[in-house]
Parts: C-alpha cells; structure tokens; sequence
C-alpha cells in the first residue's frame, strides 16, 4: 500500500512540475525553450498558421516583454515608502494592458483567453503584429519596428513616440538581435 501511495505522489509530483510555469532555463537558446516546454512549441505554430508571423519576432518580443514570466507586470512606481502603484496595467506573458487585452479578446481571442497562459499571450502577439503590418505597414520580418509599435501602440509608433526615448531604441535592438539569433536557431533545432 505505502508502495502505491509513494508512486502515485511520485507521478503527481512529476505532472506538477511539468506544468510548471517558471521560464525556461536557458531562455537565449529557442531550441533549448522547445525541448525544456514541448507545448510552447506547439502553440508557436498555431500562431504562426494563424497569423503568418514568424516565431522568431514573436518569441523575441515576449522576451524582451517578460522574459518568459507569466505572472509579469511592471514594477511598483513609490514615494518615500508609499506606494504609488505600477505604470501601466500590463500583465503576464505578453505585457499586454487591459484596453489592448479587452481589444484582442472582442476581435481574435475568446472570453477565456488569459495572459498569463502562454498560448493565448503568444496568440496575442501574433493578432497585434498583425494589426501593426495592417494598420503601419510594417513587415513580420522586421522585428525592431513591430517591437517598437508593440511598446508604443500603433498611434504611438506612428507619430513617432519612441523618438528621444534612446532605452527603447535599445530595446528594439535587443529584441532585432534576439529575433535574428532565434531564426538560426530554428534552423537547427532537433526537436521531435
């Protein structure tokens, strides 16, 4: 009997941790992302039937948005020892705020899309880079302008927001760079 109860909270345990939502452990590496979460890859391809964006830009943002944390959201904003609250209402994977969230969920998502799944946030970034090629021209391909209208909205983008704001230029670099270390990855990767 205690043989049986061992080995059945063995495999739960197993199973738990296999839902694990911590981030991959080598995040730079998107064939070690696809070994370690084997269902995020099945995700990145729905999404890239979806949509047609690449997996790479797609990855690439949420990276750079949570670093693959599913419970992300901006830092608490204090005064002296008062809390003030955060800058925005972004939240989970995709950083995504609530306007833009609500947004996605009437046009592409359902009422039971979450932010902090990692399908439905990824979804997310696909409809959104989509909107962006759609409503700025922008290609998929060209991960430091969808990163940039991504940060600053598709108004924002195109009036030129991100201009002065040298941090997010960075970003976008960082997220260009990673989306281009990330294809050549996926050139490669062995994963089934």
């Amino acid at each position: 009997m205690r043989a049986r109860l061992a080995a059945a909270l063995a495999v739960a345990g197993a199973l738990i941790a296999g839902c694990s939502s911590e981030p991959p452990s080598n995040p730079g590496n998107l064939c070690s992302v696809f070994q370690e979460k084997d269902d995020w890859y099945a995700a990145a391809h729905r999404v890239h039937e979806r949509y047609g964006v690449p997996i790479d830009v797609a990855l690439a943002i949420m990276a750079q948005e949570s670093s693959f944390r599913d419970d992300a959201k901006p830092p608490m904003r204090w005064f002296l020892f008062i809390p003030l609250g955060r800058g925005s209402s972004a939240y989970g994977y995709a950083q995504a705020t609530d306007e833009s969230w609500d947004l996605y969920k009437s046009e592409a998502g359902s009422f039971f899309s979450d932010r902090d799944d990692f399908g439905d946030a990824l979804d997310f970034i696909g409809w959104y880079m989509s909107k962006t090629r759609q409503k700025n021209g922008i290609p998929y391909t060209d991960a430091y302008n969808q990163y940039l209208n991504y940060h600053e909205g598709w108004k924002g983008f195109s009036m030129g927001t991100y201009k002065g704001k040298d941090w997010l230029v960075g970003a976008a670099r960082q997220v260009s760079s990673r989306a281009a270390s990330y294809r050549s990855q996926l050139l490669h990767c062995e994963l089934y």
